[in-house]
């Protein structure tokens, strides 16, 4: 069972604290006074913290006080968490600036405090000796896509917290509770969740159209219109979707075989299986929309032909935010719910 929920951490800081006692109670009799006494401590300060993942379980001794994070995103729950890294991955995808940050990781950095921030310029491969050089107490890395040789490379470095089941799927909610359990911030996690969770409830209470309308994220490529490319709600740009009261078709997931991809090909001879969609999301713009409503069988999808699309160009904040974590989140929802609701409402049209 993967750490996905803060229920499950607390679970296993139980655990981590019991065998504590445990090991206390089994010392010899002339050290049991003290065993006892050092486990007391323990079980005040909530250490050791057992964190399980893909890669096994990793423990803290003590809390990390600096903390790195390496690919996606990571580096957004640390700082919601109020924590500047001590390094992290530049992004490589969206309107990024000159250090390799996006808008709202640079817009709280800013705010707390930090003009120079240090940015793994590690978008090729990650640069295991600038995280080294950074000096890490623990590396978070909780949504990433990082191999098993890339792991037993980092832990050479510090304890890292990999992703729960498989690379790139890990949801918003994951990322917070296991890289805020990587930091020692377990209830601030938690009541980082809960505000998010309470921001989505607000804006999506503002569309009531969205509810229950069936939804697909499919990337169309202008240059072959012969293939598609769908994400599963494995995906957390999909799940994230669902969360706005959107359904992913049943039609299509009975076409999905692996249930652990978090992506599907499909033929254009079979793009009729995209009627199940009320609302198309995907990467492109008006241009690309155009195209495909000129195409002779894609343009007959009937979210297509309406133009319940919502296109996210790769020129825009919301490119990069697909994949949310809570600072994405709050940035960009505003726009988002909006552009959804504007194709929902070109279905009762």
């Amino acid at each position: 069972m993967m750490a996905k929920q803060t229920s499950l951490m607390k679970v296993l800081f139980g655990s981590a604290l019991a065998t504590v006692t445990l090991a206390a109670c089994g010392g010899q009799t002339s050290t049991v006074d003290d065993n006892t006494q050092t486990a007391s401590q323990e079980i005040e300060s909530g250490y050791p913290i057992v964190i399980e993942h893909a890669f096994g379980e990793t423990v803290l001794e003590e809390k990390p006080e600096r903390v790195a994070t390496i690919q996606w995103g990571n580096q957004d729950v640390a700082l919601a968490l109020d924590v500047v890294p001590v390094g992290f991955s530049a992004a490589n995808f969206g309107i990024v600036d000159d250090r390799g940050m996006l808008p709202w990781t640079a817009e709280k950095v800013e705010a707390l405090g930090e003009s120079d921030p240090n940015v793994y310029q590690d978008t090729d491969g990650l640069d295991f000796e600038a995280i080294s050089d950074s000096n890490p107490d623990v590396i978070l890395a909780a949504y990433s896509g990082i191999s098993q040789e890339d792991y037993d490379l980092l832990t050479q470095i510090a304890p890292v917290v990999a992703y729960p089941t498989s690379p790139w799927t890990t949801t918003w909610r994951e990322q917070i509770t296991m890289n805020a359990a990587g930091m020692g911030m377990v209830e601030e996690g938690d009541e980082l969740v809960t505000n998010t969770e309470e921001l989505i409830a607000e804006k999506v209470a503002e569309y009531p159209q969205l509810d229950g309308k069936n939804v697909l994220w499919v990337n169309f490529s202008e240059n072959d219109l012969s293939q598609l490319h769908l994400y599963t709600p494995v995906d957390t740009r999909v799940s994230f979707l669902e969360e706005l009261g959107l359904v992913f078709p049943e039609d299509i997931s009975d076409m999905i075989e692996d249930e652990t991809a978090y992506s599907l090909n499909l033929s254009a001879e079979n793009a009729d299986a995209l009627n199940a969609a009320d609302i198309i999301v995907g990467y492109g713009d008006d241009e690309l929309l155009e195209v495909l409503q000129a195409d002779s069988r894609l343009g007959q999808i009937s979210a297509v032909e309406r133009g319940s699309i919502v296109f996210i160009s790769g020129n825009s904040d919301l490119a990069a935010a697909g994949t949310p974590n809570p600072l994405s989140i709050s940035y960009t929802i505003d726009e988002y719910v909006e552009l959804l609701a504007e194709a929902a409402d070109k279905i009762e049209e």
